[in-house]
């Protein structure tokens, strides 16, 4: 247990909120992740997390999808619109349609229960290293940005601009799809490559996880199909010029 907490050192000190209605999970749950670094909070419901939420920032949520009065699905759904913070499902389900939608609402992870405890630490560390990496603009090539079709990307503020000089909210996933897409412009770019690309190991071997990933791109890009082309049989490819500054 200590030797994983030492190969996870961005996750020190991180604050971390799990929502579950189930109180021995909270408990053991919490203990572990202490255990290994993090601060912890909980959360019984939608409630109880509105409430966490504005008295602190966290870092990361881990939401079960089956909570009573709102859901996961739909706590998700109402955190995207203002939010792009981390979150992992978990659920007692574990069916296909499940999974899509836990997708298309915005979750960065699915993880089924009963789990390992291990894992869900795995899947943390990896999820907050993403998202740290992607706010460095060291490792983010300091200062750069992509302009495409009067959209932009600012990779050192991690912003989505529209046209309309709206910021956009994307999620953990979708940010990193967009940025391979804009590294590969007028490309076609396989659905292995862009799984990887979006380190969306949630669902692993599920076919249809980037498909519903592209399809949550493409609705943050005003549903523009044009832009984000399907290639039948081969993958996705970026169909207009991208400017890098």
């Amino acid at each position: 247990m200590n030797g994983l907490a030492e190969r996870i050192p961005l996750d020190a000190l991180a604050e971390i909120l799990i929502v579950d209605d189930d109180g021995q999970i909270l408990i053991l749950v919490a203990k572990f992740l202490r255990a290994n670094g993090f601060r912890v909070h909980t959360a019984r419901n939608g409630v109880e997390m509105a409430e966490t939420l504005k008295r602190l920032s966290v870092d990361l949520i881990v939401l079960d999808l089956m909570l009573p009065g709102k859901n996961g699905l739909e706590i998700c759904r109402e955190l995207r619109r203002s939010s792009s913070v981390p979150i992992i499902m978990l659920t007692a389900k574990g069916d296909e349609t499940d999974r899509i939608i836990g997708l298309e609402v915005g979750a960065d992870d699915y993880l089924p229960k009963p789990f390992n405890p291990r894992e869900l630490l795995a899947r943390i560390g990896a999820v907050l290293r993403r998202t740290r990496t992607a706010g460095n603009p060291t490792t983010e090539r300091a200062g750069r940005s992509f302009s495409f079709a009067g959209w932009s990307l600012d990779t050192m503020k991690r912003e989505l601009t529209a046209p309309s000089g709206v910021v956009v909210d994307l999620s953990t996933g979708e940010y990193d799809l967009l940025l391979a897409f804009l590294e590969a412009p007028q490309r076609v770019l396989s659905r292995e490559f862009l799984l990887d690309a979006a380190r969306n190991r949630a669902i692993e071997g599920y076919d249809r996880s980037i498909d519903v990933q592209v399809s949550r791109l493409r609705r943050k890009l005003d549903g523009r199909e044009d832009l984000i082309k399907t290639v039948r049989g081969a993958g996705y490819l970026f169909a207009t010029d991208v400017v890098r500054a």
